[in-house]
């Protein structure tokens, strides 16, 4: 009961300081509202997210290596369908209607989340939590740039503030939900996040008024008919369809590495007409580099994404997490990751700039190598806290350790990614381009639960929810066999930095 009336009480310190902010810094009113709504959806994402693989193993008693499919094929499905729900809004719907319909969806399906009634149910409510994500996620973002105009200076401040939302959103999740559903119940703990993608839907509509309708449709089009319904009804329609399809897929998880696999290839044969027949020797060359930015950043996210599957189940079974006499819920260590990005962020957007104004500033393809490295030296680290941990259990400081390495890796790599597809695509094919940005991130999310999986042991007479010597040197295995490649990549990429930055042709 005391962490949730002190949750709630940071909720509203965080709403008192965020409203007394923008107020001093005169930034639009539907910023505020963005902002919240932004900050419980990540919360119900992320409360989810550190829940579900000790749910897939402990409640339904799947196999380790079955969970992290269904895991991977989930988180996979995240990236994939913001693309869709970006189109039908784009093209028929308009960020509003999009981001409402996005969030009922969501609504709907956190509470299928908390039922625990049947497998059936429990599948189509992931399908409605991953729709709910693609019509939401992509949207609400053009929201906040439709406030300011171009060049407004406020601009770049509005979405630092949002992506602090954001932050506030995954750190609070993770310890709230994962505290409920590990202390009193799954249903708990879902229901949490649900109630949070709620309220964030209250707020949203609350605060129509002052978007300032730059959210509407982009046309009359919405209004018009084919065979006797609206565009806007067959959007809302397809949406259905993409449940339907997400519900299919997050049980036929081989289904979407096909998928992944085979939408990639058509990406890479496009990349490839446009860069050798359709560009300018300078176009073609900087699109050489975006192509070799993303799919390192592929094998970035594949060792990321550990964390929500391999790396809580290490955490649940294999750590002493007894701090000041209080075990703490191994899905509360998912916070982490957000906590050291408030701590964290400041420092480094300091940094550059202080190297920037002395010419040492690296260039992006650097920073995406040191922050593969900084990925691989968390593995590293923590392997070797678990060979020197004596016993079974590895001390809590290792899982603090690896967590703070691989905050660093992401400041280095992910805030840089989006901007430079933007900067290095030729503007014709930039969505293009960003498709394959989200599609490498999609296909990131499903190798990490292959990779998950290599860590599961059943085959060597180990029964899954217990954890042994045999089970601890698999960890041991598959995390030193990846800090190593994830260090060497990171090194190769550093070898092909001086290249890169000559076909970037000056953008940095």
């Amino acid at each position: 009961m005391l962490q949730i009336i002190s949750y709630v009480v940071f909720t509203i310190i965080i709403l008192l300081i965020a409203k007394t902010y923008l107020d001093k810094k005169g930034h639009p009113k539907g910023l505020f509202y963005l902002f919240f709504a932004e900050m419980w959806e990540r919360f119900s994402y992320y409360g989810m997210r550190a829940l579900l693989i000790l749910y897939l193993t402990k409640h339904w008693e799947f196999s380790d290596a079955t969970s992290y499919l269904i895991y991977g094929a989930y988180t996979s499905l995240v990236y994939i369908m913001p693309v869709f729900g970006g189109m039908l809004a784009d093209q028929i719907l308009g960020s509003k209607k999009a981001v409402t319909y996005g969030a009922i969806l969501l609504v709907l399906g956190h509470t299928g989340m908390a039922i625990e009634s049947n497998q059936q149910i429990f599948y189509l409510s992931l399908a409605l939590i991953v729709s709910g994500v693609g019509f939401l996620k992509p949207n609400i973002s053009t929201m906040v740039g439709s406030l300011y105009e171009q060049g407004d200076p406020r601009r770049d401040s509005g979405f630092t503030i949002f992506y602090m939302g954001i932050n506030i959103g995954a750190f609070s999740a993770s310890l709230l939900c994962g505290y409920l559903g590990e202390t009193f119940g799954w249903a708990y703990g879902f229901g949490a996040a649900g109630v949070g993608m709620l309220l964030g839907l209250i707020i949203f509509l609350w605060g129509q008024k002052y978007l300032q309708g730059l959210a509407e449709p982009p046309s009359e089009r919405y209004k018009e008919k084919s065979m006797g319904i609206s565009y806007e009804y067959w959007a809302y329609i397809s949406g259905v369809f993409m449940v339907l399809g997400s519900w299919f897929l997050v049980q036929n998880q081989e289904v979407v590495g096909s998928l992944l696999g085979g939408f990639g290839a058509i990406c890479i044969a496009i990349w490839l007409i446009y860069a050798l027949f359709k560009c300018t020797p300078e176009e073609r060359d900087r699109l050489i580099v975006v192509g070799i930015l993303i799919l390192f950043s592929l094998i970035f996210w594949a060792l990321f994404e550990q964390a929500g599957s391999s790396l809580n189940i290490l955490t649940d079974r294999g750590v002493d997490r007894s701090i000041f006499g209080w075990v703490v819920p191994a899905s509360m260590f998912q916070s982490l990751n957000a906590g050291f990005i408030f701590t964290l962020a400041p420092f480094f957007a300091m940094l550059w700039i202080a190297l920037a104004k002395r010419g040492m500033e690296p260039s992006t393809p650097l920073k995406f190598s040191i922050g593969i490295i900084f990925v691989g030296l968390g593995f590293l680290a923590l392997v070797y806290g678990m060979n020197v941990s004596t016993g079974i259990q590895t001390g809590v400081i290792w899982i603090i350790v690896i967590y703070l390495l691989h905050t660093i890796g992401e400041l280095c790599l992910s805030p840089v990614g989006l901007s430079s597809v933007t900067k290095l695509s030729p503007q014709r094919i930039v969505g293009m381009m960003m498709g394959m940005w989200f599609c490498a991130s999609a296909a990131g999310n499903y190798v990490a639960g292959l990779i998950a999986r290599a860590t599961a042991s059943e085959g060597a007479g180990v029964i899954d929810g217990t954890f042994s010597l045999i089970q601890k040197q698999a960890f041991i295995d598959v995390y030193l066999n990846v800090g190593l490649i994830a260090i060497g990549c990171g090194l190769f990429l550093a070898i092909l930095t001086p290249i890169l930055k000559r076909l970037m042709h000056g953008a940095s």
